[in-house]
């Protein structure tokens, strides 16, 4: 029998299909290859890009050149842009305002082949680094209200370059999503004088049913509402709703949990594309007692169709108990490893 199920924090309903029930091997993920010869994001081509804003690299070569371990560009095709004022205006019920904000690319590796789960934990650990830097310096802009990070793997996924990368945007607006986020825990908050995230977390670590992996500072579940089939959450287990003012002595736990998932849902669903998210607090949010901050992994294995459009449902035809015992029985090892990684190589 389908069951529905309603999200703690958007009080959005879900339909978790079980008769469908679709177990790993159910999903047959065509992977489109994505073609072209010339990768500007390689090594030896720095001129084709922007000009970086921020890279780590030998101290002995010069800025826009090889010798990089991580590198950030303006992204060349940019969705809003950082010159201008926002000049917001009407035009009778309609709102409007110029495309200002920031789009940044986050190189993660010289390396064309390598996705950032088969990275070594110091090299992921600098590209979450990155990351931080990347936002608080962007958020000593004025106009900037929210800088949304974000992963696009695989065309399915949306990703238009085959070498690994990330993408940082900010912009003038708090996106409704986050908002939808912010006021569900708001109301939780006031009702209760709890952050639900932590709530949800203390619930996840009783079930046990959902946890995918723990470690010292950080949880993976899938969520009791999943929309998708293996989506997976990332949260710090302590309450913090910045990303960019964490501490650093948890920034190897983070790296751990990450490349434990990603390597986790690589072996379960044969290098699925996918997305992550990190959803943080506004810039202008400080710290904010019920909001947490979070990282959202969503494999694409289902399209979402007319039902879903027209309703606002999303119908997930895995279980999200399911989908964590795979996940969580999922063990990599150093044969596992380097298969994947062959199998990486073959498929870019």
């Amino acid at each position: 029998m389908p069951e529905l199920r309603k999200s703690p924090i958007l009080k959005r309903w879900v339909i978790i299909s079980t008769e469908r029930g679709k177990r790993p091997i159910d999903f047959k993920v065509t992977r489109e290859e994505i073609h072209g010869g010339f990768c500007p994001f390689c090594e030896g081509n720095e001129s084709k890009t922007p000009p970086e804003v921020l890279a780590y690299r030998d101290p002995t070569t010069k800025p826009n050149s090889p010798g990089w371990t991580v590198r950030v560009v303006p992204n060349k095709f940019p969705a809003l842009q950082i010159e201008g004022d926002l000049n917001k205006h009407g035009d009778g019920i309609y709102d409007m305002m110029q495309g200002i904000g920031a789009h940044e690319v986050i190189i993660e590796s010289p390396d064309h082949e390598t996705n950032i789960q088969y990275l070594s934990n110091d090299h992921i650990g600098s590209i979450f680094w990155a990351i931080r830097e990347r936002m608080l310096d962007l958020k000593k802009d004025s106009r900037f209200r929210y800088i949304l990070v974000f992963k696009n793997w695989g065309k399915e996924a949306g990703a238009s370059l085959a070498h690994s990368h990330m993408q940082i945007i900010a912009t003038p607006i708090i996106p409704k999503r986050v908002i939808e986020e912010m006021d569900g825990a708001k109301a939780h908050y006031d009702l209760k004088e709890r952050c639900i995230f932590c709530d949800i977390i203390n619930q996840e670590l009783k079930d046990k049913k959902r946890v995918v992996h723990q470690n010292e500072h950080f949880i993976a579940f899938s969520p009791f509402a999943a929309r998708f089939p293996f989506e997976t959450w990332v949260l710090p287990l302590k309450h913090i709703s910045v990303y960019e003012t964490t501490d650093v002595e948890l920034l190897p736990s983070l790296v751990d949990i990450m490349k434990t998932v990603l390597l986790k849902l690589d072996k379960t669903l044969l290098k699925p594309p996918f997305n992550f998210i990190i959803h943080t607090s506004p810039c202008n949010g400080g710290d904010l007692p019920y909001y947490h901050w979070h990282i959202e992994i969503i494999p694409k294995l289902t399209k979402i169709a007319g039902f879903e459009w027209g309703s606002g449902f999303y119908i997930n035809p895995t279980s999200p108990e399911d989908a964590a015992e795979e996940l969580r029985n999922a063990k990599i090892t150093n044969e596992d490893l380097m298969n994947l990684k062959e199998t990486e190589k073959e498929t870019m």
